[in-house]
């Protein structure tokens, strides 16, 4: 089968186009690497079809639909940097961006439509672990923070709505998806930075380290690899009008991720607290149980994938430190 994946240069995406084509599909990828990047698909670019193109922009991506059996729509502004600094055009992609894919779909007679929302759309859950089931919620229309969760959440029922009569629209909603080469605009690579640059501050003894709140926040991460069997699972078993969790259960602190991170790095660390931005979500844990009863099973504990996550960064943090300013 042919599928159509938008944002197919990001983090996510380009996982998850390897793994489609390791399944047997043909794929068509559209970006405009505004946030993707063309590298993570370099070596397999004679095994795909790449569309350089503005998902915002129903022309294009209806030309770029044409002939597909499936549309995996991931694009979007990510990135909580992005959620302050660019809510606008956060909402601008995640808006636009999702009436154009469907504006294609029906335009090309096409069946089957695979979303990604995200865990953001719960702000805090008042559950943990977190079934889909629970309300989505918006609790400060002032808080550019929830640009994303906001694009989201209408995303979602865009989907659901415009896509009522095709026969499959899935959604899935990623927690705390995390990897080598995921982007700096996220919570482990950042504070993987801060860790390389305070161990060199500090060569001996324990570190001091700041963190956002007292560090009793909890996520939950799914390493890359788990993300993309997990939405595999769903494009090939997902149910019409249905949502499902790709995540996992191993809820973390951030003061752990904290010590395991300087762990991986052979030093330690003393927390130092510090004060938490607005809306931020304290606990973070998806309840996985619909998910996999489809078949899917993380694989990768956090610690197996955090020492791949950190040797990226790392060795990316210490090339920039040591290459002089001009």
């Amino acid at each position: 089968m042919k599928i159509l994946v938008t944002g197919g240069s990001g983090f996510i995406g380009s996982a998850l186009v390897r793994s489609l084509l390791e399944h047997g599909y043909e794929v068509r990828v559209l970006d405009n690497h505004r946030r993707g990047m063309p590298h993570r698909l370099a070596d397999i670019s004679g095994d795909i079809e790449l569309i350089e193109a503005d998902v915002r922009r129903a022309d294009e991506v209806t030309r770029a639909a044409e002939g597909v059996d499936i549309v995996a729509h991931l694009a979007a502004l990510n990135g909580t940097e992005n959620f302050y600094n660019h809510p606008q055009e956060v909402l601008d992609i995640g808006v636009r961006g999702m009436l154009a894919v469907m504006d294609a779909c029906q335009a090309n007679g096409i069946g089957r439509l695979i979303v990604a929302s995200s865990s953001e759309v719960y702000q805090s859950p008042p559950v943990i672990p977190t079934p889909e089931t629970v309300p989505m919620v918006i609790p400060d229309n002032q808080n550019p923070r929830y640009s994303y969760a906001g694009s989201k959440l209408i995303s979602e029922l865009i989907a659901l709505n415009y896509g009522k009569a095709m026969d499959q629209v899935t959604l899935f909603r990623p927690h705390n998806v995390y990897g080598p080469d995921m982007g700096w605009e996220h919570v482990l690579p950042q504070l993987v930075e801060r860790a390389v640059e305070h161990c060199q501050k500090h060569p001996s003894g324990t570190v001091p380290f700041e963190i956002q709140g007292d560090g009793s926040q909890t996520r939950a991460f799914n390493y890359i690899s788990d993300a993309v069997d997990g939405i595999i699972t769903i494009i090939e078993h997902g149910r019409h009008r249905e949502t499902y969790h790709v995540g996992t259960n191993e809820e973390l602190t951030i003061a752990e991720v904290a010590r395991l991170l300087f762990g991986t790095l052979g030093r330690e660390m003393t927390l130092v607290p510090g004060p938490m931005p607005e809306g931020q979500t304290l606990r973070r844990c998806p309840d996985i149980t619909k998910v996999q009863q489809l078949g899917y099973t993380p694989k990768v504990p956090f610690e197996a994938g955090l020492k791949p996550t950190v040797d990226w960064y790392k060795a990316e943090v210490e090339q920039r430190l040591a290459t002089p300013s001009v």
